[in-house]
């Protein structure tokens, strides 16, 4: 086989180009997304050189593909000039002809700023994303052996180290790397042939940031060493994505052996190898959602937390996740929110509980609740401790009723208890007080319904 039927048998997203341009970007784009045509593309927009190369390569390609073009940018607020970044991103797509939406994120200080700044910028741009539409940011060759070379020193898996995936999920589109064959320099060449302009962000230079350390002391050396080195790194991170790719089969096969609704059923993680059940249990978290677990935290929860008795109730919490055992059955969640204070709720209307879920009384010709007797104003409260409940039976406390239920205890403090003055008639859509219960003789009926925004 000859060396022009090789190259043309290697797929297109595999090409290195010796330069960039927007016809090498426009069959790139083929090759990752199919038709341009009608597609709806949205870039991330900070103004740096990398971002303003492709945002420019797309309004250059615009006309002749067919495509919708828009732009965001992030005003994070970290530093003084940033307000002057937006106004410039702006006037860049001004010229450009692309509209450019600035949104304003606030950063959590504490822990990792550039994790914090990331993790707003992203929350950011995923809310404004469209159904369907692909969001482009601008990472680059240099970005991605950064990236190995950052999960190499953390002490990352084959999850860290596959580094940046061409393309994710990302609210109610798609996130998608096209530029991740190109080079910063080779951007930058491009945007000097055409005389564009772009900002400086002047925290690039701070080497206080791990990120800036590498991209200032250590890759310099490496490429100087290994001119080659940011293509094999990229190759090598291809193939751990791979190998990550088969494990996460494997790890999908046992969650669907182990699934109980959202919940996770020990003794068949119990049976997995020590390796897998960590598997099963990183694939887990991020199909839920959640952040990782450290190495620490995974240990204890694939030994200690599934060894435990079943009415040990364990937790194994980090920054933004909890696990917890109820009996045989494993949950995830993200951290409970703080309980609301007492409110009215008109009961007519549906009542929202921010963060914990929804009230509602819907008619129903079938339903349990007897409107005739069921107030127009309830108090919704929330489990104080010795509640009694009228039942047929007598007085029952409330804390046995639920457990009979089986209602997980950190469940139980966040059902709204429905008081019609001090008398408790209602535990969420669980109990209702025989007095209005709906019997043969009532004839306008309702569902009363609970519907929890969180696990």
């Amino acid at each position: 086989m000859t060396a022009r039927r090789v190259a043309a048998a290697r797929p297109e997203s595999d090409f290195v180009p010796r330069r960039f341009a927007a016809r090498w970007l426009a069959a790139r784009l083929h090759a990752l997304i199919g038709p341009l045509h009608g597609t709806r593309l949205c870039v991330a927009f900070s103004g740096g050189a990398d971002s303003t190369a492709l945002l420019a390569a797309l309004a250059q390609l615009r006309r002749r593909e067919s495509f919708t073009l828009r732009a965001l940018h992030v005003d994070h607020g970290l530093q003084p000039q940033s307000a002057d970044w937006a106004r410039q991103a702006r006037r860049t797509g001004r010229q450009l002809g692309v509209t450019v939406r600035v949104l304003r994120v606030t950063v959590r200080r504490g822990g990792s700023l550039e994790a914090a700044a990331r993790t707003a910028r992203y929350a950011a741009l995923a809310a404004q994303l469209r159904s369907g539409e692909w969001l482009l940011t601008a990472h680059h060759l240099d970005d991605q052996l950064e990236t190995v070379l950052l999960q190499l020193m953390r002490g990352a898996g084959l999850a860290g180290l596959a580094a940046m995936a061409e393309r994710l999920p990302l609210g109610a589109g798609t996130l998608l790397r096209p530029l991740l064959p190109v080079s910063h320099a080779q951007l930058v060449a491009w945007l000097r042939r055409r005389g564009l302009d772009w900002s400086e962000d002047p925290s690039n230079a701070d080497e206080r940031f791990d990120r800036n350390y590498l991209r200032r002391r250590i890759t310099p050396a490496l490429l100087a060493r290994w001119p080659a080195a940011a293509q094999t790194v990229r190759r090598s991170a291809a193939h751990l994505a791979e190998a990550r790719a088969l494990l996460d089969q494997q790890a999908d096969a046992q969650l669907a052996l182990a699934a109980d609704g959202d919940a996770l059923r020990v003794p068949v993680l119990r049976r997995c190898s020590l390796p897998m059940r960590r598997q099963v249990l990183r694939r887990w978290l991020r199909l839920r959602g959640l952040p990782a677990a450290d190495q620490s935290r995974l240990r204890e929860i694939a030994t200690a937390m599934l060894a435990a008795r079943t009415d040990a109730m364990p937790l194994v919490k980090w920054p933004g996740a909890e696990l917890r055992r109820h009996g045989s059955l494993l949950h995830a969640m993200a951290p409970l929110p703080p309980l609301p204070p007492a409110a009215e709720w008109l009961t007519r209307r549906p009542m929202v509980l921010p963060q914990l879920g929804r009230l509602s009384l819907t008619p129903d010709p079938h339903g349990n609740v007897c409107l005739t007797r069921w107030p127009a104003r309830l108090q919704v409260r929330f489990r104080d401790g010795g509640e009694l409940l009228r039942t047929a039976a007598g007085r029952q406390s409330l804390k046995d009723v639920l457990q009979r239920a089986g209602v997980p205890p950190w469940q139980r403090a966040r059902l709204p208890l429905l008081y019609d003055g001090q008398q408790l008639i209602a535990v969420a859509d669980l109990w209702l007080d025989p007095q209005h219960i709906a019997g043969r003789e009532c004839k306008r009926r309702a569902r009363l319904l609970w519907q929890p925004f969180t696990d």
